[in-house]
């Protein structure tokens, strides 16, 4: 496994290494004859594909498997699920991956009927053929012209600026 620089933030690593990957394929796709090559790749939706491989494998790579991470909360792990379903029914499967590695999420998805219980959602036949993420944007913008006033978020008493990942309170 690569181990960076302890001098260097992964981050910083994991966009050099992108951006060399990148360049590389950009170079190699650059000549006349890769040209043709590329469309044919950009037209079938391969290089896309390709080029999040990368990103995922780099990311991978750079991941330190030996530092615990922290427990996941159980609103990010409902979260995490949330985007996890829509990624992947977006057939963004690497992006899908990453964000499972790095967040520590569980391999197996959950149960739909669990997250949508936990999110007090009741659902029919229909809107389960969808991401329950598309069935709660859709039902927050066909409500706008129902309320008055706007939904008043509170911040969850779980959740503090002192935590991983970068959270915050939603009344700050």
């Amino acid at each position: 496994m690569f181990k960076p620089n302890h001098q260097v933030s992964p981050q910083l690593c994991i966009l050099c290494l992108c951006s060399l990957a990148q360049l590389t394929f950009a170079l190699w796709l650059s000549n006349e004859r890769s040209v043709a090559l590329r469309e044919t790749l950009e037209a079938r939706g391969v290089l896309g594909q390709l080029k999040a491989r990368i990103r995922a494998e780099v990311f991978s790579a750079l991941d330190d498997e030996s530092a615990p991470r922290p427990p996941l909360s159980h609103e990010n792990l409902l979260i995490n699920e949330l985007i996890r379903e829509y990624l992947e029914f977006n057939k963004y499967r690497y992006t899908a991956s990453v964000l499972t590695a790095e967040s520590g999420q569980p391999e197996v998805p959950l149960d739909r009927e669990f997250v949508a219980s936990e999110l007090n959602v009741a659902e029919d036949s229909s809107a389960k053929a969808v991401p329950l993420l598309y069935g709660l944007l859709h039902h927050f913008l066909s409500s706008k012209g129902e309320h008055k006033g706007k939904l008043f978020l509170r911040g969850s008493a779980t959740v503090s600026s002192q935590e991983p990942h970068g959270h915050r309170n939603a009344e700050s």
